[in-house]
């Protein structure tokens, strides 16, 4: 059979598409065998042969070579098949070429259903390709639906892409809807045991706030200022520690910006969720003071052996060194890596005279 057009359109295919050829015109032959079988009843085992080079389309019907009777149409008795094939052995596939009656109708229809299914999976393939690099970046999104058990599957802008943005990836208070326009960080692309690929996404990850700062931030965006760490209660809370290894530029005036409008513009995407920008510091004790900003430190025990710490605060600054529900302290501890233990500077006090009373006690001399 000729079909010069059907091979140049593979041909236009493989350039637009980036679908190997080769690859297209298995499936094509796969499919052509088997839509053969359907229309004409052939009970045989039928095989294709696409040949680009002169444009044509043989099919091929096989038989296996038996000894004695043949005991269905796959099989075929030795004489018959040297009839076929001289040195035909049994074991062997002797096969002949057979000619489907409606052979245009049949190639026309079964290359628009294999081409059509190809294109569909190389466009998936080439947009989870496409996902795969864009993990750990933030993307625009639309909120297509919104599941009873809080789920939102959300159609990534720019691409063919359905997002999963599970309750636990939210920030907690947040309402979505459908048609909401929001921002997700691209967490990974996770494919399941049927091979279908999803990527979850999220805005509760601590990455989610360390791109904002890459996109309001030149010096960040840049690499002249690094975020040594980030942690984050969404919703509530983010803390970073930033520094700088150019001593001439200042790493939080950086973050801030002019009358805070860098910071101010990630609190606002953030939904005025509270936002520390500390400078890291080596020194444990001193990264610990910045880290439980915005309260004031008198005094920090350190225990690096078991990473632990003992803060001293101001009696009227206890409250705010923990934060509502230990949170500001919490997230100084997972910042820096050190347990902190609070405490108020008069129990610390109260603490050290009872020591010291019961020092002097017991060594007082017995009476006579």
């Amino acid at each position: 059979m000729q079909n010069r057009e059907l091979f140049m359109a593979l041909d236009q295919i493989e350039n637009e598409y980036k679908i190997d050829k080769n690859q297209l015109i298995a499936s094509l032959e796969a499919g052509l065998a088997s839509a053969f079988k359907k229309e004409s009843g052939e009970s045989r085992s039928v095989a294709v042969r696409m040949n680009p080079e002169n444009y044509t389309i043989e099919f091929f019907a096989y038989q296996t070579v038996v000894e004695g009777e043949p005991e269905d149409d796959n099989q075929l008795s030795l004489e018959e098949a040297r009839d076929i094939k001289p040195d035909a052995k049994v074991g062997d596939l002797v096969g002949e070429v057979v000619s489907p009656d409606d052979l245009s109708r049949i190639a026309a229809q079964t290359a628009k259903q294999v081409i059509t299914q190809r294109l569909n999976d190389a466009k998936r393939e080439q947009a989870m390709s496409e996902m795969n690099e864009k993990e750990g970046e933030l993307m625009q999104a639309v909120v297509r639906r919104v599941e009873p058990n809080g789920t939102v599957s959300v159609e990534i802008v720019g691409t063919q892409m359905e997002g999963v943005l599970p309750s636990g990836e939210q920030v907690r208070g947040e309402q979505l809807h459908v048609g909401d326009k929001i921002k997700v960080y691209i967490k990974k692309i996770r494919t399941d045991s049927r091979g279908t690929s999803r990527v979850m996404v999220s805005r509760s990850a601590a990455g989610f706030v360390r791109k904002l700062f890459e996109i309001e931030v030149p010096e960040v965006r840049s690499g002249l200022v690094k975020i040594k760490s980030i942690v984050r209660e969404a919703g509530q809370r983010t803390k970073l520690a930033v520094y700088s290894d150019d001593p001439n530029i200042d790493s939080i005036g950086s973050c801030i910006g002019p009358k805070g409008s860098r910071v101010n513009a990630i609190i606002n995407e953030l939904n005025g969720e509270k936002v520390d920008v500390i400078l890291y510091s080596s020194n444990a004790s001193e990264f610990i003071v910045r880290a439980l900003s915005p309260a004031k430190v008198l005094m920090v025990q350190l225990n690096e052996t078991e990473q632990t710490a003992r803060v001293v605060v101001p009696d009227d600054k206890l409250s705010l060194a923990i934060g509502r529900g230990g949170l500001n302290a919490k997230l100084a501890a997972r910042l820096t890596g050190y347990k902190i233990d609070v405490k108020p500077y008069t129990e610390v006090i109260a603490a050290l005279s009872d020591d010291e009373d019961a020092e002097s006690t017991s060594e007082e001399p017995d009476a006579e």
